[in-house]
């Protein structure tokens, strides 16, 4: 007769929408103790009810801002006050602003380097000491195809993503002489979340996922895998692969195709929006979910370049 494993501690953050909510969902479904961590309390809750509906054995909520490092130790202290442990810690918490470097105010540019690298920073500052003390243990840090590659009108994004790519690569050969604590970074392309909608924009229109788009619950699903078994590949997907052997490998075709093609594919022309800070600057809830439900790419892309024919024949002669 075999006995079923015991109940993990998973700390998540981002957990109230896209890929950290599916984590959490995960966890939970296994009969895990899941912690649920974002800025707003009401999506967290409803993520909560839905990891007990499911089978967590137990489900917390804790509203903090990853990128206030002592919201985020007040965290870490409240886990082990309650569980004296952590098993694995899904970071996946993330901002995104659309606009021309110059163009993004410098309140937004700053706010998604906070939430995004330096919250990443502020995650393993408090957490690696714990595992390290354990000497088990795992933390992913949730990255992007787009921190390996540059694209247009995603600077603050970009940079912010190359910084976690950085970060998990210092983190792994720092933490190599504990071969039971796992450090693991994943790298998605177009996922179908909300991240897109709820994104600050400077265009006048705001972002969809570009395809092919992976389900946040098979992101989720490799993101605990290795953290919980050590890093064996990077990359979700094996187009992410083909775009940046492009990057590296033919910079000056890729330079001039990204542009019309990140246009077509990761944009969305036919819903215009006004310019604002989106979730950047403060959570919106009532655009949290677990999915994006922007529709298939192919019809978006075929409806950008169907905004894009109408625009060039409404032009006077």
């Amino acid at each position: 007769m075999t006995t079923a494993p015991d109940p993990q501690v998973v700390l998540v953050t981002g957990a109230s929408s896209g890929i950290g909510r599916a984590a959490a969902l995960r966890a939970a479904a296994r009969g895990d103790h899941v912690v649920l961590v974002a800025r707003g309390r009401t999506a967290l809750e409803d993520t909560a009810r839905e990891c007990r509906e499911v089978g967590a054995a137990t489900a917390e909520v804790m509203s903090a801002d990853v990128g206030d490092d002592a919201a985020v130790a007040r965290v870490v202290d409240a886990v082990l006050s309650g569980h004296k442990t952590i098993d694995l810690v899904v970071h996946a918490a993330g901002v995104v602003a659309y606009g021309r470097t110059e163009d993004v105010p410098a309140d937004v540019f700053d706010a998604v380097l906070r939430t995004n690298l330096v919250g990443s920073v502020n995650v393993a500052r408090h957490v690696v000491p714990v595992l390290r003390r354990q000497e088990h243990g795992g933390l992913v840090l949730l990255g992007s195809l787009i921190g390996h590659i540059a694209v247009p009108t995603m600077s603050p994004y970009v940079l912010s993503k190359w910084g976690v790519h950085a970060l998990a690569r210092q983190l792994r050969v720092e933490n190599r002489d504990l071969p039971d604590v796992h450090i693991a970074y994943v790298a998605p392309g177009g996922v179908d979340t909300p991240i897109y909608a709820q994104a600050a924009s400077c265009l006048g229109i705001t972002g969809r996922p570009p395809p092919p788009v992976d389900s946040p619950e098979r992101v989720a699903r490799i993101a605990i895998r290795r953290g919980e078994r050590g890093q064996r590949r990077r990359q979700v997907g094996l187009a992410n692969d083909l775009v940046r052997f492009g990057y590296n490998a033919l910079p000056g075709l890729y330079d001039v195709l990204i542009g019309p093609l990140f246009s077509a594919g990761a944009l969305d022309h036919t819903r215009q929006v006004p310019d604002g800070p989106g979730n950047v600057l403060e959570s919106r809830e009532a655009g949290n979910a677990l999915h994006g439900n922007q529709g298939k790419a192919l019809v978006g892309i075929l409806g950008n370049l169907r905004q894009r024919w109408r625009a060039v024949a409404d032009q006077p002669a």
